[in-house]
C-alpha cells in the first residue's frame, strides 16, 4: 500500500494475507476500513469516524418524558438512522443546541405557542429558526410514536420569512463573468460547471468522477436522500470535462491529489470566487441556478425533480422562485397572444 495514510490510521495483513487499514484512536471505536486509501469512500468513512467522536463510557441516565430523554432515544431510533450521515451531523448541531437550553423540560408541557415564542426570539436568524421548527416537528413525530405526545406542537407554526432565501441564485451576469475568469480547463471552471449542469449538491459533486460516466450519462447517488439519478451530460459540461486534468476517483481534486469533503470543497470553490470578486455566492446556488433556468424554459416541475431529485413541488419552488421575471412575462405574454 504506498499511498500515504492519514492521522490514526495504519496498514496491515490480517490472518488472510489482505491488506487492510484500521482508524484506531485512544477513546476511539476501533474501525476497519473496507474502502481504498484516496477513494471518495474511504474519505466518507473516515471522516464519520472522526465526527462520531469519543466513546461515552457510560449510557447517561435522563429523567423520563425530558428532551433529553426523548432526544436521546430518537439518536438510537429507525427514524434517526433513516437519515444520511452528513444530514445526520448537521441535524445533532441544531438537535444539540436546542437540548443545551431546554433538555431538561418534560416534552408534554410545550405547546404551539410555546414553540412560536421559541421561534420570535431567533428572528435575527430566521433561516436557523425554521432548521429549528423542522427538527423539532420530527421529535414530536417521534413522540406521538413511543407515547410521549398525541400531537405535534410545532405543525401549525408557520415558518419565519427568510429575507435573502437562503443561498444566493447565480443570475446570468454573474455566470458569465465566471466564466471569463476561469475559461475551460481550470478546475475551478470544472467545478463550476459540474455545479451549473447537474444541478447536485456539493456533497455528491465532490465525489462525482469519471467511474461515473455511463453511456453520456453521469450516475448519482445522491449521499442526502439516497436516490440513484442517471443525469444526461450537458454538451457544455462535457467539453469542460475534455479540457480539464481531472483525478482519478473525482474530478476536482485538491493539490495533493485527493478528492475533497463537501465541507473542503465549498470552502475551496469559494476561495475561488473571492480571487475573482465574487462575494457570498456559493456552489448551492448553483443548483438553484440550474433550477431557474429550467423553469424560465417552461420544463414542468416533473421534469425539474427529474434532474435535481427533489421529491416535492414545493422543494422545487422554493428553488425556482428566482426565476427571472422578464423572462418567465414574456414567456407566458407569447402564450397568450398565440392562443388570441
Amino acid at each position: 500500500m504506498n499511498r500515504v495514510l492519514p492521522r490514526y490510521a495504519s496498514a496491515f495483513r490480517d490472518r488472510h494475507g489482505k491488506q487492510r487499514v484500521r482508524l484506531r484512536r485512544t477513546g476511539f471505536k476501533t474501525v476497519y476500513v473496507t474502502s481504498e486509501p484516496g477513494s471518495p469512500e474511504f474519505t466518507a468513512e473516515y471522516h464519520a469516524w472522526e465526527k462520531a467522536g469519543k466513546i461515552e463510557t457510560g449510557a447517561k441516565q435522563y429523567a423520563p418524558g425530558t428532551f433529553d430523554d426523548l432526544i436521546a432515544r430518537f439518536y438510537k431510533s429507525p427514524n434517526w438512522n433513516d437519515i444520511a450521515e452528513s444530514t445526520r451531523n448537521t441535524y445533532r448541531g441544531e438537535l444539540e443546541r436546542f437540548r443545551a437550553l431546554y433538555g431538561k423540560r418534560r416534552v408534554a408541557t410545550i405547546s404551539a405557542r410555546h414553540v412560536l415564542k421559541i421561534m420570535e426570539n431567533m428572528q435575527g436568524t430566521p433561516s436557523a429558526a425554521n432548521n429549528l421548527k423542522k427538527r423539532l416537528s420530527q421529535l414530536f413525530d417521534f413522540s406521538i410514536l413511543i407515547g410521549m405526545r398525541t400531537d405535534n406542537p410545532a405543525r401549525p407554526v408557520r415558518a419565519l420569512k427568510t429575507p435573502d432565501g437562503g443561498h444566493k441564485t447565480w443570475q446570468e451576469p454573474l455566470i458569465e463573468l465566471f466564466e471569463r475568469k476561469y475559461p475551460l480547463g481550470h478546475s475551478a471552471r470544472l467545478a463550476f460547471d459540474l455545479a451549473l449542469y447537474t444541478a447536485q449538491r456539493r456533497s455528491d459533486l465532490a465525489i462525482m468522477g469519471p467511474q461515473h460516466i455511463e453511456r453520456g450519462r453521469i450516475r448519482v447517488r445522491q449521499l442526502k436522500t439516497k436516490k440513484t439519478l442517471l443525469i444526461p451530460i450537458h454538451p457544455k459540461l462535457a467539453q469542460s470535462i475534455a479540457a480539464t486534468e481531472t483525478g482519478h476517483l473525482a474530478f476536482v481534486v485538491s493539490s495533493r491529489g485527493a478528492p475533497y469533503t463537501k465541507e473542503s470543497f465549498g470552502a475551496w470553490f469559494a476561495k475561488q470566487c473571492s480571487a475573482i470578486g465574487i462575494e457570498d455566492y456559493r456552489l448551492h446556488g448553483l443548483r438553484k441556478a440550474a433550477s431557474r433556468r429550467m423553469a424560465e424554459l417552461g420544463l414542468s416541475n416533473q421534469l425539474i425533480k427529474s434532474i435535481t431529485g427533489h421529491s416535492t413541488d414545493s422543494e422545487v419552488s422554493r428553488y425556482t422562485r428566482d426565476a427571472e421575471q422578464v423572462v418567465m412575462a414574456e414567456k407566458a405574454m407569447t402564450i397568450l397572444a398565440n392562443r388570441a
